[in-house]
């Protein structure tokens, strides 16, 4: 059976970008990139919007405000690239152009939950907020990560990540920081079906 791990990029404040920051805010070291290269392989899991970006980087798109890639943002680029993806979508077409892609039109808790029984490994989310939190809402995530990147971004951040959520208790079952100032933490989640007594309703 196959573990489902959400897994964030953030800002200290919790967004998931910056208008006009570089991937990693720039901010990222060699700890963490070593890091980052020891991971196994999984599967990825993502929205439109976010194959949409990605797929652009691919083909040689770069964010605002970059003439290019920085050699570390290319080889994760090149990384997501080689992986195996999972595009849930009602609005792209096949064929997706993006090499290792697989589209499926129906309902994504239902396709994930079915890709959990079904497959061993490790799926991860990228992206995603949309997918993410109704992943959460209805059960099915085994870990939940999150880098936390030493910035805040108060003016410019976007794609703030938790709003909407459910309320959630987490269990730390892992936790590292990497060069100093890069922090990450991992958590076992369980939704919470009623709010803690003395919580507005």
């Amino acid at each position: 059976m196959a573990e489902l791990l959400v897994d964030f990029i953030t800002s200290l404040d919790g967004y998931a970008s910056g208008e006009g920051w570089p991937g990693f805010w720039g901010l990222e070291g060699p700890e963490y990139l070593a890091w980052l290269g020891e991971q196994p392989e999984v599967t990825y899991l993502m929205g439109a919007n976010t194959y949409r970006t990605m797929s652009g980087f691919a083909a040689s798109a770069v964010p605002s405000g970059q003439d290019e890639f920085r050699p570390e943002e290319q080889e994760s680029v090149d990384e997501l690239t080689r992986a195996s993806k999972v595009v849930f979508s009602s609005t792209l077409e096949e064929p997706l152009t993006w090499a290792n892609s697989t589209l499926v039109r129906g309902d994504a808790v239902e396709a994930v939950r079915a890709m959990k029984q079904d497959r061993p490994g490790i799926l991860s989310t990228i992206g995603s907020l949309t997918l993410c939190r109704s992943l959460l809402r209805a059960g099915l995530v085994d870990r939940f990560r999150v880098v936390m990147f030493p910035v805040i971004t108060g003016a410019t951040g976007a794609e703030r990540i938790y709003d909407g959520y459910p309320d959630v208790a987490l269990e730390m079952t892992d936790h590292r920081t990497f060069d100093g100032s890069i922090q990450m933490v991992e958590y076992k989640p369980r939704v919470l079906e009623h709010p803690p007594l003395g919580a507005p309703a």
